[in-house]
């Protein structure tokens, strides 16, 4: 018998490594590939901000490589809880369509806020958008932890 969307077996393990690779693409879009590499120092990664605050590039470019390395962190941030609650999910034995449903959302709404944070917030009407996208994520996280618990 089909599971859903085809999968038939737990891949929510496989979801950690896939929000870390999430993770990073900010900082490869900000500091690796076009306008931001001018000024990223892989020898002082810490500094980009800084020197992109001093950089004599356009407003609109400069705030867009700010928040790409803003959404980048806010990942890492949540990755370690994100990691754990998977972990306890499979720990508490969660069915595979909840775990993998719920895993593969939480990759959704990473990749939505990432969106959101750096294309989506020059029209500051959006900012709201952001927080209930994450909200969502983090929702999804607590949901596994709260599943787990039952």
């Amino acid at each position: 018998m089909a599971s859903y969307m085809g999968l038939e077996k737990n891949i929510s393990y496989w979801t950690i490594p896939a929000a870390f690779v999430l993770a990073l693409l900010p900082r490869v879009y900000a500091g690796h590939i076009g306008l931001g590499k001018k000024f990223f120092d892989g020898t002082n990664p810490r500094t980009f901000t800084e020197r992109l605050e001093k950089a004599n590039i356009d407003k609109r470019s400069k705030l867009r490589l700010q928040r790409a390395e803003a959404a980048g962190a806010n990942a890492f941030e949540t990755l370690g809880l994100y990691a754990a609650a998977v972990t306890a999910g499979n720990a508490a034995d969660l069915p595979r369509e909840t775990l993998n449903t719920l895993s593969l959302a939480y990759l959704a709404t990473r990749v939505l806020y990432t969106w959101v944070y750096i294309w989506g917030q020059e029209n500051r009407r959006f900012a709201p958008v952001r927080t209930l996208v994450w909200s969502a994520g983090i929702f999804l996280v607590m949901r596994l932890f709260i599943l787990s618990a039952s």
